[in-house]
């Protein structure tokens, strides 16, 4: 269990296998935070898989998307800085700070309202499995819409989106993906999923609703950690740091990575890849788990 980390000096062995659990589980972090498969989802059950469970182990899973949320902040780090400079001359900076502080909003509140509840019931392999699989489904559902609307050709969506870029979106636009946000809030419906197929629905290019996306974590997913290492803090001891640093470290490297390459591939792809991913991976899990082959760990 993760929690015999904290009580053993870092030179030991034993901690030394748990620098290597929480490095795979950085990498998973950033890999899966900004793909629609649930960055959530895959730390659940590669934590099950390495006996990387307990209740700070949860707290390092959200803990460590902070390091992804730093690569956004280095990627547009001139864009961003732009933005938060013009606030009070630029009517286009404004309403991008204000659009982000909206979407913010839904979420926020009811994780603070419903969080508890969901990480008692919902934490588990076998929910996520099945989270997994529906939002796969919904994924195919809404690419097979957006091609018959637009044409197989237009991935992006740009000739016909009523909102081309993250400048042109309106506060309603904000709320209505701040509120698709808030079904990230179960663990395996991937927060990036959930904001990019949502916005697309309302009229959003792909590259559009992609970065929105990206740019919504910053708030959501910093304000996540930060809470939950708060939330715990009495239980979190100096022994623990090593693991935390060494996963958002490698949160940030490859969530830097995954960023470029989805930005190039929103151009020419579509996500349909990832909803069969999603869907053969949930069906393993579930079929595995059924038969009594893995023993997936709550």
């Amino acid at each position: 269990m993760m929690r015999a980390f904290v009580v053993r000096p870092v030179c030991h062995p034993v901690d030394l296998l748990l620098l290597v659990k929480a490095a795979v589980m950085g990498i998973v972090e950033g890999l899966t935070e900004f793909l629609p498969i649930s960055s959530t989802g895959h730390l659940i059950l590669a934590g099950s898989l390495l006996d990387f469970t307990g209740e700070t182990a949860k707290v390092f899973e959200i803990a460590i998307q902070t390091g992804a949320m730093i690569a956004v902040l280095w990627e547009y780090r001139l864009r961003l800085w732009r933005a938060v400079r013009g606030v009070g001359s630029d009517a286009l900076a404004r309403r991008f700070v204000l659009n982000i502080a909206i979407a913010f909003v839904p979420a926020a509140v009811l994780g603070l309202l419903f969080g508890k509840a969901i990480k008692a019931h919902l934490f588990a392999p076998l929910p996520v499995a099945t989270a997994f699989i529906v939002g796969g489904l919904l994924i195919l559902w809404v690419e097979r819409h957006h091609k018959a609307a637009y044409g197989a050709r237009d991935l992006q969506g740009t000739r016909h989106a009523r909102v081309e870029t993250v400048e042109d979106m309106s506060a309603r636009d904000a709320l209505v993906v701040g509120c698709m946000q808030c079904l990230a809030l179960i663990p395996g419906t991937s927060r990036s999923g959930a904001t990019i197929i949502g916005a697309m629905v309302f009229g959003l290019s792909r590259k559009a609703a992609t970065e929105f996306s990206f740019f919504l974590g910053i708030p959501t997913l910093m304000a996540a950690g930060a809470y939950s290492v708060w939330k715990q803090r009495d239980a979190l001891h100096a022994a623990d740091v090593p693991v935390f640093v060494i996963g958002s470290v490698l949160a940030f490297f490859s969530a830097w990575l995954c960023i470029r390459w989805l930005i190039r591939y929103v151009s020419t792809h579509d996500f349909v890849p990832f909803a069969w991913y999603r869907i053969a991976f949930g069906a393993v899990v579930l079929l595995t788990g059924t038969m009594g082959w893995v023993v997936w760990a709550d």
